[in-house]
């Protein structure tokens, strides 16, 4: 499934009641490719799922466990989904926004979207994130669900023998767009699909030529004749399912090609005749790849380049920053736009960064959709066996139209929030549509039209109402498009904010010795102390930990219900006489941190004047220091404790152990 060192492996599935089958089949084809990958090099470093039904989609899970992953699997249950169409689109948003750039997304369900105007949002997620989706698709034309009812009166699910659905148009634009695939099959052979696609799992790379140990796949929507020739000139044709070159596996509209031949590096020639749309994908295995991303460069004293949000400008100078990952003394030659309806490339001019970074800038962009090529070689030989050309499978377009925001702060729960944006055109004028999304379903008040004049601009806001409960630290990806009145041109820019609780709480936990016992006469390896206290923090945001920052004891802490309804702290420690000090530190949710407990030390008999007390306050980096001194009453006991504490108080307490006699002074 291209999985690679830092691959994460991300399942988007219907979970409505026709899904059992599929969901049964994902868990057996996941539970293969986790036991053959764990603990190996292609170990994926992410696992994600993300459940849809009707109308509900999510939550996102994610996790680095494979064996937590499988068990989330393991309780997936097919279950509701009243009419066929289904919540896909909001879904597959939600694990683009939820996943890491370049992650493979497979999506299971055999239903088409109810939330189809989501598409162009997703195109454009696709776009910035360069992740690829694949579609499993088990529903046939005319979506064989609203016959469910009528066709199982039996008991038994009818299906259809043609698995070719209109429905599925979407998914294919989607497929395409992001250089996956959508693999329409019945649920009957979906099995065969899944076992194919963990075959190619082995290849992590798309390319275009000089690849090794790759396989070929293509989608035809009937079944067209081919023919594939090696460099050699030897050729097989699809009718030789199992030939000179390899072994050619068909299911559905997915056909693969696997070599098994040891000639493979070299230039292949692929012939097909179909009357019928296709796409064909070679993958291959390398350590050579590139990032690409397309950059606005900024002038000063101190040029430099921010990534766009958003598609490259039409008509302009476009500039796209490459840095190239893999082996070592890799060098590029050359970065082209491939245009994707016929072929034809761009060249652009090529400026060496450093630590293998370019900056490669284009006088002209293709008018279409296009896809990024580079050219380079490994090491400083210029032979032909050192060159290698690398394709990017995701495709691109420019725009006439641009869509651009201010830098963005984080919003707070239960708030509204204000995101101004600018639309401008330098094409024609006239009435722009403009269409507001997230990915957490938040309400959004927006204008759905922008009056423009040919080659102007207009500004406009978006107000985005937060949910009061929402979770500090939550975060929501807002896509804002703005289509061109005649819908032939469209731009959108994509923002991530962090949702963030304002910090009220600025005070540090209180603490509070409630008993110190002990017995220090003697040798002190045969004698102990022990000290119990509570740990509050009022109204604030709770303490989070306690711990021992000097003190060679046990520490053990309990929270628990006071009376009053507050949740306390309670802390134990004991320890040898022989080590007497002790400083506890405790943290609220927040970072506020008190130092208790400064110093607890046996001592020699007291005498009528007590040694003063000292109590530290430590929040942030604040330190305050308070030293009062109080008279004890005179004890005949050989030993006594001294307790430097109980910081925060309106008291500070001076205990003589002999007799537990306490004695208070007002500050």
């Amino acid at each position: 499934m291209g999985l690679s060192h830092t691959s994460v492996l991300c399942f988007v599935i219907d979970t409505t009641g026709s899904m059992s089958d599929d969901i049964a089949e994902v868990r057996r084809v996941t539970s293969s490719i986790i036991d053959n990958k764990t603990s190996t090099a292609a170990e994926p470093s992410e696992y994600i799922l993300v459940p849809f039904n009707d109308p509900d989609y999510g939550p996102l899970i994610r996790t680095t466990d494979p064996n937590v992953f499988k068990q989330r699997l393991n309780a997936l249950t097919a279950d509701g989904g009243g009419d066929a169409p289904e919540m896909c689109l909001s879904a597959l948003q939600l694990a683009l926004t939820g996943s890491p750039p370049q992650t493979e997304v497979f999506v299971f369900t055999d239903a088409d979207a109810k939330d189809g105007w989501l598409k162009s949002t997703v195109k454009a997620l696709i776009e910035i994130t360069k992740s690829k989706v694949n579609f499993m698709l088990t529903n046939t034309i005319g979506s064989w669900r609203r016959r469910r009812s009528a066709g199982a009166m039996d008991g038994q699910q009818q299906f259809s023998t043609r698995v070719f659905s209109p429905l599925n148009q979407v998914y294919h634009e989607l497929a395409q767009a992001s250089g996956g695939q959508a693999i329409e099959v019945t649920k009957v052979t979906l099995a065969q699909a899944t076992d194919i696609i963990a075959v190619t799992s082995r290849s992590t790379l798309p390319c275009t030529s000089t690849v090794a140990q790759w396989p070929m796949t293509f989608q035809p929507r009937n079944s067209p004749n081919y023919s594939l020739t090696s460099p050699s000139g030897v050729s097989q044709s699809s009718t030789e399912l199992n030939g000179e070159l390899g072994l050619i596996q068909r299911v559905g509209n997915f056909h693969t090609v696997q070599p098994n031949i040891s000639e493979q590096t070299g230039l292949w020639h692929f012939s097909i005749n179909s009357t019928q749309p296709y796409t064909i994908k070679v993958v291959g295995q390398s350590e050579v790849s590139f990032l690409s991303d397309f950059v606005e460069l900024s002038q000063g004293p101190h040029p430099s380049y921010a990534v766009l949000n958003s598609r490259p400008t039409a008509k302009t100078n476009v500039t796209v920053l490459v840095t190239m990952v893999g082996a070592d003394s890799v060098k590029l030659t050359g970065l082209s736009l491939v245009e994707a309806s016929s072929s034809n490339s761009l060249n652009g001019i090529l400026e060496d960064i450093a630590n293998g970074q370019y900056l490669v800038t284009f006088n002209s962009i293709p008018a279409g959709e296009f896809t990024v090529r580079v050219v380079g070689q490994i090491g400083t030989s210029r032979s032909s066996e050192n060159t290698f050309q690398r394709q990017s499978p995701t495709q691109f377009q420019a725009s006439t139209v641009t869509v651009t925001t201010d830098p963005v702060g984080t919003v707070e729960p239960g708030k509204q929030f204000t995101l101004p944006f600018t639309v401008a055109t330098n094409g024609s004028g006239g009435s722009f549509n403009i269409r507001v999304s997230n990915d957490r379903n938040f309400d959004t008040l927006f204008n759905t039209s922008l009056t423009l004049e040919s080659g102007g601009s207009a500004n406009d806001t978006v107000i985005l109402t937060v949910p009061r409960n929402t979770s500090s630290g939550t975060d929501v990806t807002v896509t804002i498009q703005a289509d061109a009145p005649d819908e032939s041109d469209s731009n959108y820019a994509v923002l991530r904010l962090a949702v963030i609780a304002p910090r009220t709480d600025f005070t540090p936990p209180l603490c509070e010795a409630v008993s110190i016992n002990a017995n220090c006469s003697g040798n002190c390896n045969f004698s102990s102390w022990y000290l119990t206290a509570n740990v509050t923090d009022g109204n604030g945001t709770g303490v989070q930990i306690v711990r021992v920052l000097q003190g060679n004891g046990n520490l053990n802490t309990t929270t628990v219900l006071s009376d009053t309804g507050v949740n306390v702290t309670v802390v134990v420690y004991n320890s040898s006489c022989c080590s007497s000090d002790l400083e506890l530190v405790a943290v609220d949710a927040v970072g506020n941190v008190a130092t208790c407990f400064k110093s607890v030390r046996a001592t020699a008999p007291s005498t009528s004047t007590a040694p003063p007390v000292t109590a530290t306050n430590t929040t942030n980096t604040t330190t305050t220091t308070t030293t009062t001194t109080s008279t004890a009453r005179p004890t005949s006991k050989t030993s006594t404790i001294g307790v430097e504490c109980c910081l925060f108080l309106p008291v500070f307490l001076w205990l003589n152990v002999g007799v537990f006699l306490y004695q208070f002074m007002q500050l």
